[in-house]
C-alpha cells in the first residue's frame, strides 16, 4: 500500500509540472513572457479543533507588491487583503475536507489614479480536499481546492465576472533536526501547484497560474509554527499568448489550539495560501 501511494504521489507531482509547462508551450512563435511583479505576502493561519471530527479554520493575508516605478522593491504598494474562513471536517486520519467563504479586497494597481477605485471586494466560496500520509519521516500531502469567484477589476465602471478556479498542490514536509515533525523541529517544505480556471470571459487563458514554493519552518510549541520562503509563479495573461512571472517572499505564522481532552497533542501545520 505504501509503495503504491509513493508511486501515485510521484506521478501526480510530475503530472502537475508537466501540465503547467505544456500549457505554457502553446503557440510558441507568439509567446511573450515578462516579469510581472515582485512582492511580499504575510499570513496568519488559525485552526481551532473543538471535536474529533470538526475544526474551525481561517487565513488572513496582507499582500504587498512592488512600486509602480521599481519592479524589484517587493513592498511598494498594497496588493490584497485576503480573508478565508472554513469548517474542517475530519473524514479519517488521512483525509479532511474544508468548506467556507472568502472575502478578498483588491487594492488599486495605481494608488491615487482617479481611473481606479482604491479597492474592490471579491467574494468567493471555496472547498478543499486534503489527502495526507507519512512515508518514513516525511509528511506528504495532495491538496485539491475549488473556488467560485465573483470578481472585477479596480477600473472605474468595471462589472463583476463569475469564474471557477481549480487547484492541485503537491507538497511535503521534511524534518531537519529531528526524526519527525514535533515541537522544536526545523523543517523544509517544497510544493508545486497548478491553477486552472473557467467562467465569464475565460476563453484564451484557462491556465491561470503555476507556483513553486520552497519554504523553511520552525515549530516553536504545540500552538505556534513559523514558516517562510520564496515563491516563483508563472501564469497566462488574458490574451492567451502572453505569460508573466513573479517572485514573492512569504512570511507566515500558524496558530493552532486543540480544545479536546486528549494527551500527546501533535503540533498542526496548516496548509493553504
Amino acid at each position: 500500500m505504501r509503495r503504491t501511494y509513493q508511486t501515485i504521489s510521484v506521478l501526480l507531482f510530475l503530472l502537475t509540472c508537466f501540465s503547467a509547462f505544456s500549457l505554457a508551450q502553446e503557440r510558441p512563435s507568439q509567446i511573450s513572457t515578462r516579469l510581472r511583479e515582485t512582492g511580499n505576502w504575510n499570513g496568519v493561519y488559525l485552526r481551532l479543533r473543538f471535536a474529533d471530527r470538526f475544526s474551525y479554520y481561517a487565513e488572513h493575508h496582507w499582500r504587498l507588491r512592488n512600486s509602480e516605478d521599481n519592479l524589484y522593491d517587493f513592498v511598494g504598494r498594497n496588493r490584497q487583503s485576503y480573508n478565508r474562513f472554513g469548517l474542517v471536517i475530519q473524514i479519517s486520519d488521512n483525509l479532511e475536507v474544508i468548506v467556507g467563504p472568502t472575502l478578498v479586497l483588491n487594492f488599486s494597481p495605481s494608488p491615487g489614479n482617479p481611473n481606479f477605485e482604491s479597492f474592490v471586494y471579491e467574494p468567493r466560496i471555496w472547498q478543499q480536499w486534503l489527502f495526507g500520509m507519512n512515508i518514513d519521516r516525511i509528511k506528504i500531502y495532495h491538496q485539491f481546492r475549488f473556488e467560485n469567484r465573483w470578481r472585477r477589476s479596480n477600473q472605474v465602471g468595471s462589472t463583476y465576472e463569475f469564474t471557477n478556479r481549480y487547484r492541485y498542490k503537491f507538497l511535503f514536509y521534511v524534518p531537519v533536526n529531528k526524526p519527525k515533525i514535533d515541537v522544536g523541529t526545523w523543517f523544509i517544505a517544497p510544493s508545486a501547484e497548478i491553477f486552472m480556471q473557467s467562467g465569464d470571459n475565460v476563453v484564451m487563458n484557462p491556465f491561470e497560474d503555476f507556483r513553486i514554493y520552497t519554504g523553511i519552518g520552525y515549530i516553536l510549541n504545540e500552538n505556534i509554527t513559523f514558516f517562510g520562503g520564496h515563491m516563483w509563479t508563472f501564469g497566462q495573461e488574458r490574451s492567451g499568448f502572453e505569460y508573466s512571472q513573479s517572485h514573492i517572499i512569504r512570511l507566515n505564522v500558524f496558530i493552532g489550539f486543540d480544545f479536546r481532552n486528549v494527551e500527546n497533542k501533535v503540533p498542526r501545520i496548516n496548509i493553504g495560501d
